[in-house]
């Protein structure tokens, strides 16, 4: 049961926060001005504090149930967790101030602080699941951050309207919206099942495994609601 716990954290992550960091990692294309940024950005800006809970639940559900597991990660991949906690933080901070102070070169400063917070994001991501974990090289990294943005322009073809829209889905070869996100939605799935495939999870401690089961029916029910609620296109800037 335990494995299924963290694949089925894991997995939600990547796949729901991989589209935001996707559309991060693309702002500049997608959106040429600061309307069209602003749009572009009200794209995710219900979803990735949302999304970031999958990524928390991950954390605690190695940390409680695979302690080993998450050691051998942390202690093996130190420089890219700090990485990746560090892109996590700035392209939060981006996404909170940018909108803070009036000014193009504020901005243009903390658009510039996402872009890279996203790429780093990515890069981190996919050096953790096949740079370090699959002991492949750096370019497996970089190809799997590049399915990342492949996914991010997905989703923003499905949540964009007009000029932004089509330009989001001219990257996609004519694939059609929803036939390009669960394409990209499998591949980033199969990536991580096959990386979780490499590590020993024998070790599993079950102490906390009810009270984890009790938290997911909430977890689902709050994530529905928030894309229920958010189901429509973007017609405007959001709060961010």
């Amino acid at each position: 049961m335990e494995p299924f716990i963290l694949a089925f954290f894991g997995l939600g992550y990547l796949v729901l926060g991989g589209a935001d960091i996707g559309v991060g990692m693309l702002l500049p294309y997608l959106g040429r001005s600061p309307q069209e940024r602003r749009e572009v950005i009200a794209a995710i800006a219900p979803f990735f504090l949302g999304n970031e809970v999958w990524l928390i639940a991950t954390a605690g559900v190695l940390a409680g149930l695979f302690p080993i597991v998450e050691g051998e990660l942390l202690s093996g991949n130190y420089v890219v967790i700090v990485a990746l906690v560090g892109s996590w933080v700035l392209r939060d901070m981006a996404l909170w101030l940018r909108g803070r102070v009036p000014g193009r070169g504020w901005q243009l400063l903390w658009d510039g602080v996402l872009v890279a917070g996203s790429w780093g994001l990515a890069v981190s991501l996919g050096l953790v699941l096949a740079g370090t974990v699959l002991d492949m090289p750096l370019l497996a990294g970089l190809v799997i951050a590049l399915i990342f943005a492949l996914h991010g322009l997905a989703f923003a073809s499905l949540r964009l309207n007009g000029t932004l829209r089509r330009r989001a889905g001219a990257l996609l070869g004519g694939t059609g919206e929803w036939p390009a996100y669960a394409l990209t939605t499998s591949a980033i799935a199969a990536i991580a099942v096959v990386s979780g495939l490499q590590l020993d999870l024998s070790t599993a401690g079950s102490m906390i495994t009810p009270v984890i089961l009790a938290i997911i029916p909430f977890l689902l029910a709050a994530q529905a609601w928030v894309w229920w609620t958010f189901r429509g296109r973007v017609t405007g800037p959001s709060y961010l």
